[in-house]
């Protein structure tokens, strides 16, 4: 699979901003962070397998097929409005604005990568195409630094202006669809695609959008567990 896998830390590193950080998370944000990797697990696990890819001449070939060709050119209209007129003026206030910038930039992420490692064998092997792999390993480690110079840009600034308990959970969320969306429409991964499969992608869909749904939509709400308890103890 050419997916990169679940990052389980991620859950982790939210609750733990909450204590170590006193940044507030109630009982619904952290029941949304997990609800939102327990999600993104279950997407993994049921996505499709990619087709083989041993030489860079495939990798290049898939690199210039029309329909990931449109796809890429969708990403950079999206990615040129979201940076030069929607970050701007709602940036500071919306936090899907800065995720969507670095999930959109990271998807490229693991093409990128695995072009990258295809290439560098062949170089390292003096193939007879090792000139024409190596042009392509320079133009995806420029598309790789580029990304994640960017991205850690916006991801700092994101930082900034929300919690990052809050930002970490989503951002991993929508990372991971992205990443899973790119390498779908790159390595033609829905063909193989079956009903079971497609049905364990759904649910996890719909957990992953409850899990953002109680992190965003409750984050302002100032209660605990122990009020909850409170809550309950008052009623018996």
């Amino acid at each position: 699979m050419t997916q990169s896998r679940p990052h389980t830390g991620t859950l982790w590193r939210s609750i733990l901003a909450s204590y170590l950080l006193k940044e507030k998370l109630n009982i619904l944000g952290k029941l949304g962070c997990l609800l939102s990797c327990a999600g993104s697990v279950v997407l993994i696990i049921h996505s499709p397998k990619s087709e083989s890819v041993a030489t860079p001449a495939e990798l290049e070939e898939k690199l210039t097929n029309p329909v990931f060709v449109g796809y890429l050119c969708l990403v950079l209209l999206m990615l040129l409005l979201l940076i030069f007129w929607v970050a701007p003026a709602h940036g500071p206030t919306n936090i899907m604005v800065y995720i969507s910038i670095c999930s959109l930039l990271g998807s490229f992420t693991v093409p990128s990568t695995k072009g990258i490692g295809l290439a560098a064998q062949d170089i390292f092997r003096n193939n007879p195409s090792s000139r024409r792999a190596l042009g392509l390993c320079l133009a995806l480690l420029a598309v790789l630094g580029c990304s994640v110079i960017v991205q850690f840009r916006y991801i700092n600034r994101a930082l900034e202006c929300f919690d990052s308990s809050v930002f970490g959970a989503i951002y991993y969320v929508v990372f991971t669809t992205l990443v899973l969306l790119a390498s779908a429409v790159l390595f033609r991964e829905w063909t193989d695609v079956g009903l079971v499969d497609f049905l364990g992608m759904a649910c996890g869909f719909t957990t992953v959008s409850v899990g953002i749904v109680l992190i965003q939509v409750f984050k302002e709400f100032n209660f605990n567990l122990g009020d909850v308890n409170k809550s309950n103890t008052k009623t018996d």
